[in-house]
């Protein structure tokens, strides 16, 4: 029926066909197979041998059994299976990562899988029944095939007779396919027939967990309200609908992020087991607010679930009583219980076994390495030989009865603690795409050996003849950006930027661009960079060395002697670098008496541009803040890391970044206006005026020696008047200097970093806040390194189509696809940064195992309600001083969050106050390895 309410009959039609092949190689019944993915099914079909059918046979599974054993049937020892399209079409609407995997799984020509159109096929496919179900219809859909493939093969005149089984661990599909004369198996079943690959068993995932319940039959959490139910409750206001996010610390605590503009109740407090009910980090849940007497305040206590038995409830409780100690009426937030998922986020999870302490047991739980996951409860047969491995595990579902989910064991990546390993762990747990490029990808990389031509000279300006030269830290072979400057007849300068031509390489929607887009980012850990774009592209092509002519994107400015610009242009062209150099090599170019070529020249006129420009941001109100970042010194031939030292900044870096955020800021404003609708921009919120508040309190605390408090009341009554602009922030900043406490400036500016939120990507037709509180600029975007950033990519397109260069394609304008383009690379960049703090924190744990115990002054950064979290200015390293240990007494402790300040026993201690730490690497528990942190001085 129409709106109107008027009946229309609806036509549609179905194709049927009798030239759809079996797959089977030997078949001369069927026509020759059309050149397609994967090589079809085997004559003698290989693979395990099963004692249950010992003849040569085929699989062909069902489609939940496709969707939670996909472990299973990606295992290199199964092979010959058929995928019904009927299947194929249900999972694809059920998963899209395991649609993914089985698509992947059929091209794969090592592993014979076949799709057959069963619902094209004249004799297998079947009408819906009046009164039956789609589910029942697919069903009978899939036996029937089963059937017609069994009477097929019979009739190939081959010696040996093929069957096709049937897997499906569906009992009433199981029943009717026996009462139907097909031989049938549950997965579990034929797994276990498999005598010579035992170790398949403990891929198998435990979907129905009927008579698997060693544990009482006691029911520990409230049942789930279905989703149907969930969606009504969710538009009538009585559930909220959020993303759920686990705490690290605190195992009995969790937040929810909920969707929709509302202000209030934006973020709900979950605590408590029962209150938490299942759920796991990143899954959408449904969530019931908890009348207000029951809102609780986010405890300040590190918990941490090494509970040894499972049965422990009672231990549970106790530790959620700590969570209630008393608080005062202003800290109370919003507090909620789950009541249902919308949708959970699983992935495979990286981590270990803790072995059960029971002799011969076949049940473990698992320790994922991220501690936002609870503990997985597996069976597995080869506990002795994953001891002390990293491994993977899925979960596969987690019953009201049981303490944790339960899942299975999918893979062994080596020794934990090995570094190939741990690296492996680091970019999986951030998902990091780091798998070679595919040849599909590599097949759209210029030919070699590449020179260019008269055609790629048509749109471009030869800039050959500049004196162009390139800084960047030692070691770089993807260099992005090369500067020039010199001076013009009328006596102004004219200063260029030259971006690497990476858009002329990768061109829209092939398999290349398409890789790019979906890593986003360049990924740099310790020893390994994990690239964006093909190394032919980023350490050859598209890099900016010295003495080769190279494709540019050029941004060039002519500008007086106050650096003020008066003209600016942007052209795609060719280059000459005429040196790469290092930050430090320009460095002495520039204070060197007795050089005066051409390159050193060029860079001192940079120079002394570059220290205008800076001034001039920082009067509009840019900040400048610190984060202590650590360069490793490696050993070359074990490639441990030998030293550790803070990295020092020299003017160079500042002149390049100075020129850097110039450029990128006057082609945000060239593309926007061209582009007010589709401009790929970047923004950076002001944080709210909460942010500042462990500023503001860390700053008035104690820490402040009481003479030289005069100094700083103007800087305080800036900060609680002004948390509004950048300007009056960078500006108390700079009047924060303290004579007998020359590090408090960094403290401050380390701790105003901590204050800041994300900076973002985001297309100008969805949003009108463009701003960029950090740069104090009111529009900006990234253009300068496109071999290591997909967004500059983008950028570069739009700025070609706007000067005339290079000719756009739909996506390009498209807000709603660049919306959702913004939406992966911010998650890309982020987990890049996490990744690569992640390394950091691996290698300093190898640079302090080999050290022994060290020690060194701190600063306390963060006071809690059991530790305080300190900061070693020497190494850049951050950790945390717990003064609670298992088995010792614990001191007494009196936590006031109103300075802060935390009084263990009789010392005080304050934000900012100066301690020294013993640093040793605590390797007790080999999964979660850290550095652990005693104080010594003051004595406590």
């Amino acid at each position: 029926r129409t709106r109107a309410g008027a009946v229309v009959k609806v036509v549609r039609e179905h194709y049927l066909r009798e030239d759809i092949p079996c797959g089977a190689a030997a078949c001369r019944l069927c026509p020759p197979r059309p050149a397609g993915p994967g090589p079809g099914l085997e004559t003698r079909p290989s693979g395990a041998a099963s004692s249950l059918c010992p003849g040569p046979h085929y699989l062909l599974p069902d489609t939940n059994l496709l969707l939670h054993q996909i472990d299973i049937l990606e295992d290199p020892v199964i092979k010959n299976v058929i995928v019904l399209q009927t299947v194929l079409q249900e999972v694809r609407n059920r998963s899209a990562p395991v649609y993914k995997r089985i698509r992947d799984v059929i091209q794969n020509p090592e592993k014979h899988f076949y799709s057959f159109t069963n619902e094209h096929h004249r004799e297998t496919y079947i009408e819906q029944k009046q009164g039956e179900t789609s589910n029942d219809r697919n069903d009978r859909a899939i036996r029937v095939a089963v059937k017609w493939y069994n009477d097929h093969l019979k009739k190939i005149e081959n010696e040996e007779n093929i069957q096709v089984i049937f897997l499906t661990n569906d009992k009433t599909n199981k029943e009717k396919a026996l009462e139907e004369g097909i031989t049938a198996y549950t997965c579990e079943e034929y797994i276990k027939s498999l005598i010579a690959n035992p170790d398949l068993l403990d891929r198998l995932a435990c979907v129905s967990d009927e008579g698997k319940e060693i544990e009482s039959e006691k029911i520990i959490f409230p049942e789930h309200i279905p989703l149907s139910k969930l969606q009504q409750g969710i538009k009538s206001g009585i559930y909220l609908q959020g993303t759920y996010r686990a705490s690290r610390d605190n195992y009995l605590e969790a937040t929810v992020w909920v969707h929709g503009d509302a202000e209030e109740n934006k973020e709900i407090i979950i605590q408590g087991l029962k209150h938490l009910n299942r759920a796991v980090h990143e899954d959408i849940v449904a969530v019931e607010l908890l009348a207000k007497d029951e809102w609780v305040a986010p405890s300040s206590v590190v918990l941490q679930d090494d509970a040894q038995n499972e049965d422990d409830i009672e231990k549970e409780e106790e530790k959620e009583n700590i969570l209630k100690t008393s608080v005062n009426k202003d800290m109370l937030r919003p507090t909620g219980k789950v009541v249902g998922i919308i949708k959970r986020n699983w992935r495979p999870f990286c981590g270990m076994l803790s072995k059960s302490q029971i002799k011969e047991a076949r049940r473990h739980l698992f320790t994922p390495a991220d501690r936002r996951i609870p503990r997985i409860r597996i069976e597995t047969r080869q506990a002795d030989m994953l001891e002390g491995q990293r491994i993977i595990v899925a979960i596969d579902g987690w019953p009201r009865n049981s303490r944790y989910p339960n899942g299975h064991f999918v893979k062994n990546l080596g020794s934990a603690g090995d570094k190939e390993t741990e690296t492996e762990v680091l970019l999986l747990e951030h998902d990091v795409p780091h798998q070679p490029f595919s040849q599909g990808v590599l097949n759209f990389l210029p030919k070699m050996p590449w020179s260019i031509t008269e055609q790629d000279m048509k749109y471009r300006e030869d800039l050959r003849h500049l004196c162009v030269c390139s800084v960047d830290p030692p070691g770089c072979t993807d260099i992005d950006d090369a500067l020039h400057c010199r001076e013009v007849e009328n006596g102004n300068i004219e200063v260029g930027v030259h971006i690497a031509d990476v858009s002329h390489f990768i061109r829209p929607g092939n398999a290349l661009d398409e890789e790019s887009a979906k890593r986003g980012t360049t990924v740099y850990l310790c020893e390994k960079r994990i690239d964006m774009v093909p190394e032919l592209l980023s350490s050859n092509l598209c890099s900016l060395r010295s003495n080769v002519d190279r494709l540019a994107f050029s941004c060039i400015w002519e500008m007086n002697h106050k650096a003020e610009i008066l003209k600016t242009r942007f052209t795609k062209s060719i280059i000459n670098s005429k040196a790469s150099l290092t930050y430090a090599e320009a460095q002495m170019r520039i204070d060197s008496a007795t050089m005066n070529d051409d390159i050193t020249t060029s860079l001192r006129g940079l120079n002394k541009l570059a220290k205008i420009l800076k001034k001039k941001r920082i009067d509009n109100g840019a900040l400048t803040l610190s984060s202590p970042e650590v360069r490793f010194h490696m050993d070359s031939e074990t490639h441990d890391p030998i030293d550790l030292q803070t990295k020092e900044l020299k003017e160079t870096n500042s002149m390049v970044e100075e020129f850097m955020l110039l450029a990128n800021v006057s082609v945000a404003q060239k593309i926007y206006d061209e582009f007010p609708e589709f401009a790929l921009l970047r923004k950076h919120p002001a944080p709210p005026p909460s942010n500042y508040d462990i500023l503001v309190k860390a700053a008035k605390s104690k820490a402040i020696i009481p003479d030289l408090f005069y100094f700083f009341l103007p800087f305080f009554q800036n900060l609680e008047i002004k948390t509004d602009s950048a300007k009056a922030l960078a500006e108390s900043l700079d009047k924060a200097e303290s004579p007998t406490f020359p590090y408090l400036n960094t403290l401050l500016r380390i701790l105003t970093t901590r204050c800041m939120m994300q900076a973002v990507y985001f297309c100008s037709g969805m949003d009108n806040d463009f701003h960029h509180y950090g740069l104090a600029s009111p529009i900006y975007t990234h253009f300068t390194s496109p071999i290591r950033r997909y967004a500059d990519i983008i950028v570069h397109r739009l700025l070609a189509v706007a000067i005339g260069a290079d000719s756009t394609y739909p996506e390009l304008l498209d807000k709603h696809k660049l919306a959702d383009m913004c939406k992966n690379l911010n998650y890309r960049h982020k987990m890049a940064q996490y990744a690569q703090r992640a390394s950091v924190a691996f290698h300093t744990q190898l640079f302090f195992k080999s050290k022994g115990v060290v020690n060194e002054d701190a600063y306390v950064l963060f006071v809690r309600k059991n530790a305080v979290v300190v900061l070693i200015p020497k190494y850049g390293l951050e950790g945390t001083v717990f003064f609670e240990e298992k088995g010792k007494t614990t001191p007494r402790l009196d936590y006031n969050n109103e300075v802060p300040s935390l009084t263990v026993e009789d010392t005080t201690l304050h934000v900012f106050d100066k301690v020294k730490v013993n640093i040793m690497l605590d390797a007790s528990n080999i999964q979660h390895q850290k550095i652990r942190m005693v104080l010594v001085e003051p004595k406590v």
